[in-house]
């Protein structure tokens, strides 16, 4: 048992086993003013009308037909008793004098004072009635032993120790099992936490807390989702440095060999293997670029993500430079820009991010076809939905998620592809920055179309051309 489990026992345990004493000394203490208020007359309704008949028949007819009716014989009226002023009994009875003096005592009472009358009669005598009280309910057959008799003995400590016993044992039981089960959830994140450090991420908590439904639980489920989330971005890592340790190892091999080449070449092809030379290296400077982009990207250090972007005139530059670079491979460009709107973020990771899905849309599609390019400004949610379409040979359908993934490259073009499949990986980072997001479909008639939709601010436009091409 840890230390935890110590803690809840003992807190919950004190608080129990100060509620159960405090009911007891509750008890107890309520027993001693019971039996401090405990008398020897009867109090009861019974009592009470007899008592009023007595006085009653005292007052009209006199002793002797308080006699009469004492001496009929019905057992309650045996026990009524009438003490004149001399302690003397009208039946001739022994009386207690601290009976009679108890009897005057409930006769002060307002609130008991029809249980005990006190009647002048005739004869000039004044009678104190009232009636003992029965035996206890619960003392056992024989004469009950009067008070006076009782208070002469030592009184027993009356303390309710059989039910503190048992309360006792059922708060340690029930404090062992509340302690248990707050603290075995935790041992469990505990263990996990421990595991986790060392570098095991693969330990799960909702196997051993799928039956509970409570913030421990919850927790259990968050560190599973925050494993999960480690184990991928471990795996990102280790993916992304097996990729590019790949995508530099070939041009460097290429260099290695046109270097090697133009040691022994003649010096009219060494023209040639400079040219090779110049290519690789570029290619190279283009693939740590692109990697130092995604390390800023991945860092949430993209820049001044604060200036206000003038979407159109962006897009219209954008165009006109795709064109130019279409119309050398023989592709067309085809554009409605509408979308007189600003956009808060950053113009040169925006611009790239954009230009990397177009110029991918440029690359892929197929010869004597046009890439569209269009937009829509959603008013009601200030939205701007930007769609890119080309006549490529598109991606398979379990693929269209992938396609923005590090290094990823599609099947359909992966053999003649000179890409790194970080375009597309790089735009949607930019995009996600910008609070948008990006996605991919294939056309039904041929192609790949892909959306980017990005907020705007809803402050005064800005004021651009509409570019029709």
């Amino acid at each position: 048992m840890g230390r935890l489990f110590w803690k809840f026992f003992f807190f919950i345990a004190i608080a129990q086993i100060t509620a159960t004493f405090g009911v007891g000394v509750l008890f107890w203490v309520e027993n001693l003013e019971r039996n401090s208020r405990s008398t020897e007359i009867d109090l009861s309704p019974p009592a009470s009308f007899m008592i009023r008949s007595a006085a009653a028949t005292l007052q009209f007819g006199g002793t002797e037909a308080l006699r009469s009716l004492i001496n009929e014989g019905r057992e309650h009226r045996l026990k009524l008793y009438a003490v004149d002023e001399n302690m003397n009994d009208l039946m001739g009875r022994e009386v207690s004098p601290k009976l009679v003096e108890e009897a005057r005592a409930v006769l002060r009472t307002e609130k008991e004072r029809r249980v005990v009358e006190l009647v002048k009669a005739a004869n000039g005598h004044s009678y104190l009635l009232f009636i003992p009280a029965p035996p206890d309910e619960f003392a056992g057959p024989g004469p009950r032993e009067p008070r006076h008799m009782r208070e002469r003995r030592p009184q027993p400590l009356f303390f309710p120790s059989m039910p503190i016993v048992v309360a006792l044992a059922a708060s340690m039981v029930f404090a062992l099992l509340l302690a248990w089960y707050f603290s075995y959830p935790i041992r469990h994140l505990k263990n996990a936490f421990t595991q986790a450090a060392s570098g095991n991420l693969d330990l799960q908590l909702e196997p051993v807390m799928s039956s509970r439904s409570d913030e421990l639980a919850d927790l259990g489920r968050d560190f599973d989702a925050m494993t999960a989330k480690l184990r991928t971005l471990m795996e990102s890592q280790r993916r992304l440095l097996h990729d590019v340790s790949h995508e530099l190892r070939s041009p460097i091999a290429r260099l290695q060999v046109a270097i090697g080449l133009a040691r022994v070449q003649d010096k009219d092809k060494l023209d040639i293997t400079l040219e090779r030379i110049e290519r690789e290296s570029m290619r190279m400077d283009k693939l740590v670029g692109e990697l130092l982009t995604l390390s800023r990207l991945e860092a949430d250090v993209p820049g001044s993500m604060e200036e206000n972007i003038a979407i159109q005139p962006m897009l219209a530059d954008m165009v006109n430079d795709a064109s130019f670079e279409a119309g050398a491979n023989g592709k067309q460009i085809e554009s409605r820009i509408d979308c007189a709107v600003e956009i808060k973020g950053n113009p040169e990771l925006l611009y790239r991010a954009i230009e990397n899905v177009l110029r991918n849309a440029i690359k892929h599609t197929a010869p004597d076809t046009a890439v569209q390019i269009h937009t829509q400004v959603d008013e009601a949610n200030k939205l701007l939905n930007l769609s890119i379409l080309d006549r490529g040979p598109g991606v398979p359908e379990n693929e269209l998620d992938s396609i923005f993934e590090l290094f990823f490259r599609s099947s359909r073009t992966k053999s003649n592809s000179s890409g790194h499949g970080l375009g597309l990986s790089i735009a949607r980072r930019i995009i996600e920055a910008h609070n948008g997001y990006i996605r991919a479909a294939n056309r039904s008639d041929g192609g790949l179309r892909v959306d980017i939709t990005l907020p705007f601010m809803a402050d005064e436009p800005a004021r651009g051309q509409t570019l029709d091409a």
